[in-house]
């Protein structure tokens, strides 16, 4: 039996100080024990830890440590940080100097776990556009933690996951009229293939089956709705067919989702962002969890932003930071059993 605790401490990294990422690092501590969490780290700011916990009415500690061993010690008694340096706390104004240490965490907490010293990377929320500013070259932090581990940026799968369903779109963050032109056989099928096997290597899925949407409504209709579920998606299905993989497919995207169709897959590959997202965030909007699969590490994120609107205010809810942390630490303690 996988305990949900992996041999090393999870870092998870600040995001951006002026949003929810650092009251929602406290809030987890304050409710590890009930939540059954595997003791963590942040990498971030101390004193920016202290204020967020103060503001959001938590009476915690907030310890610094030098190395992620020190952690695990610490942990039971106090919230343990990698402390990076001080930033301005300012909940909803986000600003540079914020975004250098949100950067320099996600570095630091990257680097850690490739080379073994932190069982698992959790992430949270940052504004792309504001690590921009201060020069940051990668689309998002997926991309910068593929690059940080030598994946090609198109073999870092997105997969979010909740309770009730996993969903990985084949293209993400692109307008819906590239769709069409940016799918082939081959990106489906290799994007769905990494995707088998990562539910095998950390969610212990030994046989997944995978759902495969089509494109167009009624996945295409014999070709009346669009050529791309024949001449694309079928091909790509065969292929993994042909692998050994449970794949189905493509198959009419309005009737994949509920219920009695759920408990026929383990995962659903969907061909563009919202139709994969919009199912996954009215069933779990408050504990879908964003991991990249493909890696030679075990990475996840909250599924949510920074929410400047409401940081400081006590309104963010803790859920999918805590299922991020619960689902690395199962995860990583999955690939360090095998």
């Amino acid at each position: 039996m996988i305990q949900p605790s992996s041999p090393h401490p999870l870092a998870l990294t600040i995001g951006d100080p002026a949003g929810v990422g650092p009251e929602l690092a406290c809030a987890a501590w304050a409710l590890s024990g009930t939540a059954a969490l595997p003791p963590f780290f942040v990498v971030g700011s101390k004193r920016v830890l202290e204020k967020a916990a103060r503001r959001r009415g938590l009476h915690l500690k907030v310890r610094a440590i030098t190395a992620p061993h020190e952690a695990a010690a610490i942990f039971p008694n106090a919230l343990p940080v990698l402390d990076l340096g001080d930033a301005d706390y300012t909940p909803g104004a986000p600003d540079d100097e914020g975004a250098r240490l949100a950067l320099a965490a996600l570095e630091q907490a990257a680097r850690l776990v490739r080379e073994g010293h932190a069982g698992a990377l959790v992430t949270g929320p940052v504004a792309k556009s504001r690590l921009a500013r201060v020069g940051f070259d990668h689309p998002g932090q997926t991309e910068f933690v593929a690059a940080a581990c030598g994946v090609a940026a198109d073999d870092a799968v997105m997969m979010l996951a909740g309770p009730s369903l996993k969903v990985v779109p084949v293209t993400v963050h692109v307008a819906l009229a590239a769709v069409p032109g940016l799918l082939s056989a081959e990106r489906v099928a290799r994007r769905s293939m990494i995707a088998a096997q990562a539910l095998a290597q950390d969610f212990g899925i030994a046989a997944p089956r995978l759902a495969v949407a089509g494109l167009n409504p009624h996945a295409g209709e014999d070709g009346r709705m669009g050529s791309e579920d024949a001449a694309v998606i079928a091909p790509a299905v065969a292929a993994l067919q042909a692998q050994g993989i449970d794949a189905r497919g493509p198959l009419p995207a309005d009737t994949m989702f509920h219920a009695a169709a759920r408990a026929t897959y383990d995962v659903a590959i969907c061909m563009y962002h919202d139709q994969a997202l919009i199912p996954i965030k009215a069933l779990d909007f408050d504990e879908g969890v964003n991991v990249t699969l493909g890696l030679p590490i075990v990475r996840t994120s909250p599924d949510h932003g920074t929410a400047f609107a409401i940081a400081g205010t006590g309104a963010a809810r803790p859920g999918a930071t805590l299922a991020a942390l619960r689902m690395a630490g199962e995860c990583a303690a999955r690939r360090s059993a095998a």
